[in-house]
C-alpha cells in the first residue's frame, strides 16, 4: 500500500526504479549494508485511511517522542507531497533482531485517551519509512457493539506493541511490514476520568528471501481503494489499437473515396462547380476566428504543458524518478513548468505573428495567465482548508514564499523572453487562398453537426480508449497504490494522441464539408474535451471510493480539475494544430482569388 498524494498533474507520473549503484559498502544513498550498520528510519505521518489527503504529523498523537524531536529537511516536492518526516525511538540494525524492545512508559491524560479514540474511530495509519521504502500501520482497532466481551458499545483497543517484519537479500532490504499486535492492545473504551498508564514496546524480526532488489516496488502497485484487475492494461492496449485502427480505416475510406475526388473534380471543374462543398469556403477558412489571442495563448500553454509531461515521462523511464523518491516527482514538476515557460512564450508570439503585426504581447501576457492564475487560486482555497484543519498538506509560508519567487523571477522573464524570440523570428503565414474581409454566413445545420455533438464525439472516442488506464492512474493518485509501469504511461499517451488527432481531422472534414468554415475554436475544443471526460470518471471514482469528508472531497475536486484542466490544454492544442495542418493541407491546390 502506497499513498502518493495529490497535487497538480501528479497524475500520471510515477515510474519504475532503477538503481545504479554498483558498489557494495554500507550506504543508505545505495542501499547496501553490512550486518549491524544502523538503517535510516523516520515516521512521517498519520491519517484517516478514508482520506488520504488528510494527513498529519506522527507527534501530533500522543506517542513516545525523542528528545529532542529533529525534522529531516525537507526539499519543495516534500512539502507539496506533505510529507514531515522526523526522528523517531526505533532503532533498525541490519540483520539484527529485537523482541519487545520499550519504547517508553507512557501516562496518557484522558484528553489524549481521547484522541486516540478519535483516531482510531477513524482507522487512522501511520507512515513510516526504512531505507527509503514506505510502510504503514494501523494506530489501533474498533470492535462494534456486539463483538465485544461487555458488549454496550463499540471497544477501542490501542496498540502499544508493533512488530516490524523486514525481508533482505544479501545485504540489501527488500521489504518491510508493521503491524499491531491485538495480544498486546490496551482497552481505552472506558472513560474513567483518570489516566492510563501505557507501555509501548516494538520488535524487529529479519527474514532472508529471494525476491530481488529491483522489484521491491512491485508490491505497492497492488494496493489500491478501488479495485484492481491484473489484465487491465492488456484490455485498455486491446480496446486502444481496435479504435485506432478503425479510425485509420475511416479516415483512408474518407480520402480515397471523398477527399481525394473532390480535390481531382476540383481541378477539372468549371468556376460554378468549385463553388460547392469545403471548396466553396476556401477564402473564409484562413481567417483568424474571434479571441484569437486567448486561442494562441491556449495553444502556447498546450503546448509547454505538453513538453513538461513529455520530460517528465522520458524522465521516469530513464530512472531519474522512481516510486519511493519523496518529492522527487513535485520538485521536477515546478522546475519543468518554470523553465518551459519560454516554450509557452514563443508558441504564442509566433503564432500570433503569423496572422497580426500587433498585440502579440496581449497574447503572450494571457498565456502567463492561463493555467497558472486557475491553479492559484484552486491551491489558495485549499491551502486555507487544509490549514484550518492543521493537516500536514498546508504549505508554510516559506514553501509558497518560494514558489512565488519561481514564477516572479523566472518564469515571467522567461515567458517574456520566449515571446520576444518568437515574435522576432515569425514566418509568414502562407494562406492558401486570399482571405476575403466579410465571410460568408453559414446556413443551418442538423444537429449532429452542430458544435456541442462533435465535441460531444471528439471528446467520448479518446476516453473511450483509454478509460481502462485512466482506473490506474486515479488508483495511484487517490488509491494508496503506487505506479511502476511508466512506459505503459507512454504508450498510452501516444495512443490518445493518435486518437485525437485521426478523430479532429474527420471532424473537421465533416464541417468544412457542410461549408461551415469555423473550425479553428471547434478543433480545439473537440480535442480538449477528452480532459472533461476525464474529470467526470474522477467523479465516479470518488463516488466508487470509500473516501468522505470536507478536506478530502474538497482536494480531490480541486486537484482533479487541475489537472484534468492541464489536459484540456494540451489536447486542445494538439487537435487545433492536427487540424491546421490538414485545412492547409486539403486547400493546398485551391487556386487563389
Amino acid at each position: 500500500m502506497a499513498k502518493p498524494h495529490y497535487h497538480l498533474l501528479l497524475l500520471l507520473l510515477f515510474s519504475i526504479q532503477q538503481p545504479s549503484s554498483l558498489s557494495v559498502t554500507a550506504s543508505s544513498s545505495d542501499h547496501h549494508y553490512d550486518v549491524g550498520d544502523v538503517v535510516p528510519f523516520f515516521v512521517n505521518k498519520v491519517g484517516p485511511f478514508n482520506s488520504p489527503s488528510e494527513t498529519y504529523e506522527h507527534y501530533d498523537l500522543p506517542f513516545c517522542t525523542p528528545d529532542p524531536i529533529v525534522r529531516k529537511k525537507e526539499s519543495l516536492g516534500e512539502v507539496l507531497n506533505g510529507d514531515r518526516l522526523s526522528n523517531g525511538l526505533y532503532e533498525f540494525k541490519f540483520r539484527e533482531d529485537k523482541i519487545g524492545v520499550t519504547l517508553c512508559q507512557k501516562k496518557l491524560t484522558v484528553h489524549q485517551v481521547a484522541i486516540f479514540k478519535q483516531a482510531i474511530n477513524r482507522d487512522f495509519y501511520f507512515q513510516f519509512y526504512l531505507d527509503d521504502l514506505p510502510f504503514w500501520g494501523f494506530i489501533g482497532k474498533l470492535e462494534e457493539d456486539g463483538l465485544s466481551s461487555g458488549g454496550g458499545g463499540p471497544s477501542y483497543y490501542l496498540f502499544t506493541h508493533v512488530q516490524f517484519d523486514v525481508l533482505y537479500n544479501g545485504n540489501r532490504i527488500v521489504q518491510v511490514n508493521a503491524f499491531g499486535d491485538p495480544n498486546k492492545a490496551v482497552d481505552i473504551t472506558r472513560d474513567v476520568g483518570a489516566d492510563v498508564d501505557v507501555k509501548f514496546t516494538y520488535s524487529v524480526i529479519w527474514n532472508a528471501t529471494e525476491l530481488r532488489f529491483e522489484n521491491r516496488m512491485d508490491r505497492y502497485s497492488s494496493a489500491s481503494l478501488m479495485p484492481v484487475h491484473r489484465q487491465v492494461h492488456w484490455f485498455s492496449f486491446v480496446n486502444s489499437i481496435v479504435v485506432i485502427l478503425l479510425l485509420i480505416g475511416l479516415l483512408a475510406l474518407l480520402y480515397m473515396r471523398h477527399l481525394r475526388s473532390d480535390l481531382k473534380k476540383y481541378s477539372n471543374a468549371n468556376e460554378e462547380d468549385k463553388e460547392v462543398g469545403w471548396k466553396s469556403i476556401h477564402s473564409d477558412v484562413f481567417k483568424p476566428p474571434q479571441n484569437s489571442s486567448l486561442l494562441f495563448a491556449v495553444v502556447g500553454t498546450g503546448t509547454q504543458l505538453l513538453i513538461l509531461l513529455c520530460v517528465l515521462l522520458l524522465l521516469a523511464l530513464i530512472g531519474t524518478l522512481y516510486p519511493y523518491n519523496r518529492g522527487g516527482l513535485l520538485n521536477w514538476l515546478v522546475f519543468l513548468y518554470v523553465l518551459s515557460s519560454g516554450f509557452a512564450g514563443y508558441t504564442v508570439a509566433s503564432f500570433h505573428g503569423q496572422f497580426a503585426e500587433d498585440g502579440w504581447e496581449r497574447s503572450v501576457g494571457l498565456a502567463g495567465i492561463l493555467y497558472t492564475g486557475p491553479v492559484f487560486v484552486a491551491a489558495s482555497i485549499l491551502n486555507i482548508i487544509a490549514i484550518s484543519y492543521g493537516t500536514t498538506t498546508g504549505l508554510p509560508l516559506g514553501s509558497i514564499i518560494v514558489i512565488l519567487s519561481l514564477f516572479i523571477f523566472l518564469a515571467i522573464p522567461l515567458l517574456a523572453f520566449g515571446g520576444v524570440v518568437g515574435y522576432h523570428f515569425r514566418s509568414k503565414f502562407q494562406s492558401s487562398s486570399a482571405t476575403k474581409r466579410n465571410m460568408r454566413d453559414i446556413h443551418q445545420l442538423a444537429w449532429y453537426r452542430r458544435t456541442p455533438f462533435q465535441i460531444f464525439i471528439g471528446g467520448l472516442v479518446p476516453f473511450s480508449s483509454v478509460v481502462l488506464q485512466l482506473h490506474q492512474v486515479y488508483a495511484t493518485m487517490w488509491g494508496y497504490k503506487i505506479y511502476t509501469l511508466p512506459s505503459i504511461l507512454l504508450v498510452t499517451f501516444i495512443t490518445v494522441i493518435v486518437i485525437i488527432a485521426l478523430v479532429n481531422i474527420g471532424l473537421t472534414y465533416i464541417q468544412l464539408s457542410v461549408e461551415d468554415h469555423e473550425w479553428w475554436w471547434r478543433s480545439l475544443l473537440c480535442g480538449g474535451s477528452t480532459a472533461i471526460f476525464m474529470f467526470g470518471y474522477s467523479i465516479y471514482f470518488y463516488s466508487r471510493s470509500n473516501m468522505g469528508g470536507l478536506l478530502q472531497l474538497s482536494f480531490f475536486i480541486g486537484y482533479n480539475a487541475c489537472i484534468c484542466y492541464a489536459f484540456f490544454l494540451i489536447f486542445g492544442a494538439i487537435s487545433f494544430r492536427v487540424s491546421l495542418l490538414f485545412v492547409r493541407h486539403i486547400y493546398h491546390d485551391v487556386k487563389r482569388e
